[in-house]
């Protein structure tokens, strides 16, 4: 039996660990560091009335907030990663953890719109290479048959941040302002380097001299169909979920937004527990049903969203199949990456972001030019060629057999 396995994309050996355990400590920080991340990305749409009004600006304004982040991540993730590729890798995270405290600690005080924009985009620069980092960390601390679960915990943050960390930001902005939400990113954030510098363990980048092949990685078989639906499949679901407040109260259901987006995210944290259990055996089935559960969530709602109970239904499907979705994707570019798997990550973080920033503009428009009941059958058809994608790229992208499931050599 081997005892040790080979990280995808650096080549470090990673130890086996006694009886399999995931070392959750490590996992949790990297956890912990998605949650802030997503949480700080999404904020401003929960205390937008109160940072317009002290930044002097209209709120279609300070919601600019939202998207400069993303294209901080969407511009930087790439060269970036490159450019830090020797890094040692704790080094590089704790770095763009303390750029990601300082830009949100000036958030937090900036009376000047220009100043606060600017922050904004250098906790989208600090998160983008944060999480172009993090799934890779994440798989580097654990043999490869246990690396699908450990990706699963890391990001785990998403969900979390989505179902309980906006609704929280949004209380304590109401309760004791806007930049009271973003003090606490910071204070959360220096907790969090702490418990990265007590608990996660070291890694050395790539050998000096060597860069990994950003542009090349397109051509390693599997990444490109890996990509395309990352694109395709976060723009559809942005385009509903950026609006899903007007959507609901296209159908008469503005008052119950709240417990709406609590079912989603109840039903994405049981998704992500499920993909953590099933993922290193079952990646393409979980993938093939994410789609298929997210595309019925839509027809739902196209045709059936008359019944409050047949929305709530939709709501948890919706969520079972998007909870897992960050980790079977990450998941599936890395496995597909290999050598190149950085690279492989940087592309898709870039893509991800692209997606979000391109789903709220797109939404915009149709909301603008054919009204909110318009927006589940656009995830419907944006979805069908996700799934043609990933049921044929069942050789590369999306195979049958994992490899990294394999035994190490």
């Amino acid at each position: 039996m081997a005892t040790e396995s080979t990280d995808l994309s650096v080549g470090s050996p990673v130890p086996a660990r006694a009886g399999d355990r995931l070392p959750m400590s490590a996992l949790l920080a990297l956890a912990t560091a998605v949650f802030i991340t997503s949480l700080t990305e999404t904020l401003p749409a929960g205390v937008l009335p109160g940072m317009s009004g002290s930044l002097g600006v209209s709120e279609s304004l300070a919601g600019q907030s939202v998207t400069i982040y993303a294209l901080g991540t969407a511009l930087t993730a790439i060269p970036l990663t490159a450019f830090t590729a020797n890094w040692p890798r704790k080094r590089l995270l704790l770095t763009a953890m303390v750029v990601f405290s300082v830009a949100n600690t000036v958030t937090a005080i900036s009376s000047d719109y220009l100043t606060t924009m600017v922050a904004r985009f250098a906790a989208g620069v600090a998160a983008g290479l944060a999480w172009a980092l993090l799934a890779g960390y994440a798989r580097r601390l654990v043999p490869p048959r246990l690396q699908g679960k450990a990706v699963s915990v890391a990001m785990a943050g998403i969900p979390v941040a989505l179902s309980l960390g906006v609704p929280a930001g949004t209380f304590l902005g109401q309760a004791l302002g806007w930049r009271a939400a973003f003090t606490a990113m910071t204070l959360l954030t220096v907790v969090l380097l702490g418990w990265i510098a007590v608990s996660v363990p070291g890694f050395p980048g790539h050998p000096a001299g060597e860069r990994p092949p950003m542009l090349r990685a397109l051509g390693v078989p599997g990444v490109t169909p890996v990509l395309i639906v990352t694109l395709v499949f976060v723009l559809a679901h942005t385009i509903l979920y950026a609006y899903i407040t007007t959507f609901l109260a296209h159908l008469g259901m503005a008052g119950s937004a709240d417990a709406v987006l609590l079912a989603f995210g109840v039903a994405s944290l049981a998704s992500i527990v499920a993909t953590g259990a099933w993922i290193d055996r079952k990646l393409r089935v979980l993938t093939v049903a994410s789609v298929l559960l997210v595309g019925v969530a839509a027809a739902v709602l196209a045709t059936l969203a008359a019944s409050d109970v047949l929305v709530y239904t939709a709501a948890v499907l919706w969520g079972l199949g998007w909870g897992g979705v960050p980790t079977l994707l990450q998941t599936a570019v890395a496995d597909a990456g290999g050598k190149a798997a950085d690279a492989a990550q940087a592309m898709l973080v870039t893509l991800w972001n692209v997606a979000m920033a391109a789903g709220g503009v797109i939404g915009g428009v149709l909301l603008e030019s054919l009204g909110a009941g318009v927006f589940p059958a656009t995830v419907g058809i944006l979805l069908i060629p996700v799934l043609v994608i990933v049921v044929g790229a069942r050789a590369h992208g999306f195979p049958v057999r994992r490899p990294a499931a394999e035994p190490a050599a």
